[in-house]
């Protein structure tokens, strides 16, 4: 099976960019960035491994979470305790 090369890449961005549009093309981006994340998460936890790559995510988001809006603090150092439990 032949692999894709820059050339194919750039036909292929530009007809996305025709048929969505430059308004939902970053959304869409987002979203498949986010299925992969939760697709390498959960394949890493069905073969019993990094557990320890799940947790260092969730602390990450967290403190972005945390500077994002710093009343829900209090609520976010709760659900960490409750995890840690």
């Amino acid at each position: 099976m032949p692999r894709i090369g820059f050339p194919e890449l750039i036909v292929i961005l530009i007809i996305a960019l025709v048929l969505f549009g430059p308004g939902k093309l970053p959304a869409m981006g987002k979203a498949v960035g986010e299925a992969l994340k939760e697709f390498k998460k959960a394949t890493g936890e069905i073969m019993g491994g990094n557990n320890t790559v799940a947790s260092t995510e969730v602390k990450e988001e967290a403190k972005v979470e945390v500077k994002a809006e710093p009343k829900m603090e209090a609520k976010i150092e709760d659900i960490k305790r409750e995890d840690v439990k």
